[in-house]
């Protein structure tokens, strides 16, 4: 398995080789080559075929089930049936784009509008987050008239070619766009003025080095959750003070949420809230649809205004009434089953146990994290230890339970399972968990 980040190896990588793997999967993986070429990556040193999925489950081509501790995608847990009926009943009725009228892709508007604070009331769709951070870009240099950009060192915000020059998680294959600065993640520490006043002085250290190279800052973008820096979520409002400093500048604050939004965070819909910061931008992904293609960005009106003036918007498939149906039944889904607080709930007793195994496991160097979003750090004396990580990853892949890692020298654990992850399928987790480690001395 490669651990290997910059370098533009995913961290849990298939690098193996084929030949030495069962023949249906070989088969499948040389007919996967063949069709779709080198750039695709498989997870695993033993990749998976599979084949449905229900709620927390993930079942393979021998029907063996496999506990999903991973896949924020289907949010609110694999083929929901409310998701599964609202698609079925709109495909079967109309499908089509933004240039007709159409009361579902406002209906969804309003529904999604109301979990933001009101000084966000407008929405533009599309496909995916890596668009809705492209269109998030375009509209912060119409806006400030700038085309600085500031992200953190191994940021992930997608995948078209603006935006993956500002995602050096993709590696150095992938070159860094020209007027993209990059600064340290928040790193952990005791209190809000170090986290805070240590993020804020490397987004200044960045608008300083733009000022002197004649560039005007357009925005800080940060996922909230800082997920592919090594998941960094607290104390709560570190934000702050490099917000500040970037709308002083000019420029402007986008909150990437596509992996934390939706809930995830078990205190509020909305990453940036724990922050007490209100973005000029949000983008959204992933979750949205439960698996469905659905994205958006969430606006001020006064940043859209000119942008909207001088340049169309048009998305062919971005906010169709299918999308919008299968993102009203997914947000509908979170209010009535409560999965904000089950999140919180759930989540509370995830990090207790792992923090319980960390206190008998010195290889467990940190648990961070909230709500269904943690990260377990392994290393020991400062070290990182990214082939132990590499180890239970697979281990767990072995023992049918599914999770990755990330952080710069990937070693960091990536738990993020759908929000119905209840208490039970905690205990098998850790109990999975144990084992490995156990395992693995």
């Amino acid at each position: 398995m490669s651990a290997q980040v910059r370098d533009g190896g995913m961290v849990n990588a298939f690098t193996g080789d084929p030949s030495s793997l069962a023949p249906v999967t070989r088969q499948l993986i040389e007919r996967r080559a063949r069709l779709l070429g080198p750039a695709y990556r498989l997870f695993y040193e033993q990749p998976l075929h599979l084949v449905r999925g229900d709620g927390v489950w993930l079942y393979d081509a021998d029907d063996q089930p496999y506990l999903d501790v991973y896949n924020n995608v289907a949010s609110i847990g694999h083929c929901h049936p409310r998701v599964v009926e609202a698609i079925q009943r709109q495909v079967a009725t109309l499908n089509t784009h933004t240039r007709y009228l159409h009361e579902t892709i406002l209906d969804y508007a309003e529904r999604l509008l109301a979990t933001f604070p009101p000084e966000l009331s407008q929405v533009l769709f599309t496909c995916t987050g890596s668009e809705a951070n492209d269109l998030a870009l375009r509209i912060a240099e119409a806006a400030t008239g700038g085309t600085g950009v500031i992200v953190t060192e191994l940021a992930y915000h997608g995948l078209t070619h603006a935006v993956s020059g500002m995602s050096p998680s993709l590696g150095a294959h992938v070159p860094r766009g020209p007027h993209v600065w990059t600064v340290p993640a928040p790193r952990d520490a005791r209190d809000i003025e170090d986290v805070g006043a240590g993020f804020a002085a490397g987004v200044a250290a960045a608008l300083a080095e733009m000022q002197s190279q004649g560039v005007r800052p357009a925005a800080l973008f940060c996922d909230t959750i800082f997920s592919s820096d090594g998941i960094f979520s607290d104390p709560p409002g570190f934000l702050i003070e490099a917000v500040d400093a970037v709308r002083a500048a000019g420029g402007l604050f986008i909150a990437d949420e596509v992996q934390p939004g939706f809930g995830r965070t078990g205190q509020a819909m909305w990453g940036f809230a724990r922050h007490s910061v209100v973005p000029d931008m949000v983008s959204l992904g992933k979750p949205m649809g439960n698996g469905h293609p659905i994205a958006g960005l969430v606006v001020r009106p006064d940043i859209v205004a000119e942008f909207g003036a001088n340049a169309r918007y048009f998305n062919t498939f971005g906010g169709n009434p299918v999308s919008c149906a299968a993102g009203l039944a997914t947000l509908s889904a979170i209010e009535e089953y409560g999965l904000v607080a089950r999140a919180h709930s759930v989540g509370t007793y995830l990090r207790e146990g792992l923090s319980a195994l960390a206190g008998r496991d010195g290889r467990i160097a940190a648990v961070r994290g909230v709500g269904l979003f943690v990260g377990v750090e392994l290393g020991e004396g400062g070290l990182p230890d990214p082939a132990l990580t590499g180890r239970i990853v697979n281990g767990l892949r072995e023992r049918r339970v599914l999770i990755s890692a990330t952080g710069p020298s990937a070693n960091v654990l990536k738990i993020r399972p759908p929000l119905v992850f209840g208490r039970e399928h905690v205990d098998l987790l850790l109990a999975a968990l144990t084992a490995e480690l156990d395992g693995a001395h």
